[in-house]
């Protein structure tokens, strides 16, 4: 797993062009299946992928935390959410909030999260490949291809399956 994240960004900057045009055409005409198709290719891969062999996302980006997210980590700590937030949480120039530093403070050794059971929506969703009108989340796709090697292979696979 090392040596696939450490040539991961190299071979998203090599496919970006590509990724990107398809997206435009993608974003222009979403096939009727998209969402079927997304939850298949998006099945497939994370029968093959284990994410606690890699936990990449979480050692190199953090999620946003929604105000719902907020509350219900802080109900899990007995905290109360200004307590959580001070301990963890900045807002980013976007004005979210997000942790105050990466990897993840809640990520173990063995790369299991520690609130799992209450972790934030954004990180229960990750890498979004399953997300119906997935057409409207290229952005963040592009990026999340650079961090997550199941979502790099899903693009690969979508690639292929998809023609245009």
């Amino acid at each position: 797993m090392d040596e696939i994240l450490k040539d991961l960004p190299q071979k998203a900057r090599e496919k970006h062009s590509e990724n990107k045009k398809f997206f435009a055409k993608l974003k222009k005409r979403p096939p009727k299946d998209l969402d079927y198709t997304m939850q298949e290719l998006h099945e497939a891969e994370f029968e093959r992928t284990d994410c606690l062999t890699c936990a990449n996302c979480c050692k190199t980006t953090g999620p946003l935390f929604t105000n719902a997210d907020i509350e219900r980590i802080a109900k899990h700590f007995r905290m109360k959410p200004s307590q959580f937030i001070d301990g963890f949480l900045k807002v980013d120039e976007e004005n979210d909030y997000v942790l105050q530093s990466v990897p993840c403070a809640f990520l173990g050794a063995d790369n299991y999260c520690s609130i799992y059971d209450v972790r934030p929506k954004a990180c229960r969703e990750f890498p979004h490949t399953d997300r119906k009108k997935f057409q409207q989340i290229a952005n963040l796709t592009m990026k999340n291809v650079a961090i997550c090697p199941a979502a790099f292979n899903i693009v690969e696979e979508m690639k292929k399956t998809i023609k245009f």
